[in-house]
């Protein structure tokens, strides 16, 4: 996710590929079945920038952590609040990444491509590589795939399946619908500068959530009995569902806590290890409130809903399965929160 989005003539928002679709894998072959050039899993060499606002760059997040990765893979998480050159470090001691010696995640795109502009966009998730500040991938639907599968070398004991190679299909499947009208069709409906388009896509936003909110009545997980990929991506609109995209996005013809399975599923997964540990709602509603003023221009952050109310009880357990798979084991607790903000000027 990159600065304020915008609809085109038509009225519809469209979203911007990842433009640099490099692959870190185990063993690399030059180039990949598309083309893309392969980089060697290396602990120690690449560096992830996220936004905790971002819900692409959520999942990235959510996937090193449930995989153990943290040594392998340093971590850089940059403000909330852009500025004309986009994500900026400026959380840091001095606003320089400690690591990359830059101010802005723009610095690590130029040393990829000299030619690439701000208004070419500025993404995260992104791999940047530690000792050259170069950009290495900025594509987050694989870089979330290749963390569970390619970096097994590096994982935990215990450490989940995200994408079993006999779910696969089905994964995929799911993830395809959820992609188009929920994780992207918030955003369809929420940058739309014409009734018809917003129509669209809030209809088709909502025949979604209802499709999934009955497929989990009688199963945990979305595919499988333990969490996979497509829990990941759910997730990480689902979190934001209330607190974001209900009124910022004018998506509400229901909140998430009152859909009948899709509201206990969701707190299942925030109170599983590596998803609720991982939500900044801070991160989250002053980026979407403060940066977005096409349709919030007094920046007026919200103090609603409450947070508490993801750790109500949820009864998932009922229906079977386990998070981590027969015999995965959770990762260890955070022994501090990712990253605090300051009090908002009154």
């Amino acid at each position: 996710m990159g600065n304020s989005p915008s609809a085109d003539s038509s009225g519809s928002y469209r979203r911007q590929g990842p433009q640099f679709t490099d692959r870190i894998v185990a063993e690399p072959a030059g180039e990949g079945p598309s083309g893309e050039a392969q980089w060697p899993v290396e602990a120690g060499r690449y560096r992830l920038v996220v936004s905790l606002a971002c819900p692409w760059a959520h999942r990235s997040l959510i996937v090193r952590r449930l995989m153990g990765l943290e040594d392998a893979i340093s971590l850089a998480i940059v403000d909330p609040l852009q500025d004309d050159r986009s994500w900026r470090f400026s959380l840091d001691e001095d606003g320089v990444d400690p690591v990359l010696g830059q101010r802005h995640l723009e610095e690590a795109y130029l040393a990829r491509d000299p030619e690439h502009g701000t208004d070419n966009g500025v993404s995260v998730p992104a791999l940047v590589e530690e000792a050259t500040g170069r950009l290495v991938t900025n594509d987050f639907p694989h870089i979330t795939i290749d963390l569970g599968i390619e970096w097994a070398k590096y994982q935990r004991p215990g450490a989940p399946t995200l994408y079993p190679e006999e779910l696969r299909a089905e994964i995929d499947a799911v993830n395809e619908g959820v992609f188009h009208d929920v994780n992207n069709g918030v955003y369809k409906a929420g940058f739309a500068t014409r009734q018809s388009r917003y129509e669209e896509a809030y209809t088709a936003l909502f025949a979604r959530l209802d499709e999934l909110d009955e497929r989990l009545a009688d199963q945990r997980y979305l595919v499988g009995d333990h969490i996979t990929e497509a829990d990941i991506r759910l997730f990480t609109t689902l979190v934001r569902f209330d607190a974001v995209y209900h009124g910022h996005f004018k998506c509400n013809r229901q909140k998430l806590a009152e859909f009948e399975n899709l509201w206990p599923y969701a707190r299942d997964l925030y109170q599983t290890p590596g998803f609720g540990d991982t939500v900044d709602f801070d991160h989250i509603k002053r980026h979407y409130y403060q940066v977005h003023t096409s349709i919030n221009p007094t920046q007026i952050v919200p103090l609603g809903p409450e947070a508490a109310a993801w750790l109500e009880p949820h009864r998932r357990g009922d229906l079977g399965g386990s998070p981590f798979g027969p015999d995965g084991t959770p990762p260890a607790p955070l022994d501090r929160p990712l990253r605090p903000l300051p009090p908002l000027d009154m």
